[in-house]
């Protein structure tokens, strides 16, 4: 099973990668971890660096794909097709994945990558609030 964990720095994306961790291990799968953003920044290796911490804090041996992607538009619908469009690609069997928990005005708004995801119906998506 090759598990697809997209980090956008939140304590909640954190929390996603945790359990994609205790489910990699239960089935013998492999983790992918990626970050989408526009250019690499400061912040972005801060986002790598405590993913690398919390994969390390998990006694994870052996390392996981940690990838920055380039996107340019950063609008959470795009970055659920972006999603979306890597699981096609790499093949990918399941998704874990963060969501904020915004209400409905909030998603309307600004939508919500892990919406999309779970709408494109392409592979299972456990989303972690």
């Amino acid at each position: 099973m090759d598990v697809l964990v997209p980090l956008d720095g939140s304590d909640c994306s954190v929390r996603a990668l945790k359990f994609a961790v205790d489910l990699a291990r239960r089935f013998g799968g492999s983790l992918h971890v990626v970050h989408f953003s526009d250019h690499e920044t400061d912040a972005t290796d801060q986002i790598l660096d405590r993913a690398e911490a919390t994969l390390d804090e998990a006694g994870v041996e052996d390392d996981p794909e940690l990838v920055l992607r380039g996107i340019e538009i950063r609008d959470a619908d795009e970055v659920g097709k972006e999603i979306l469009n890597l699981v096609e690609k790499e093949g990918y069997d399941h998704v874990v994945m963060g969501h904020h928990g915004g209400g409905v005005v909030d998603r309307a708004i600004l939508g919500s990558a892990a919406q999309t995801v779970v709408r494109g119906e392409t592979v299972p998506v456990t989303v972690v609030p």
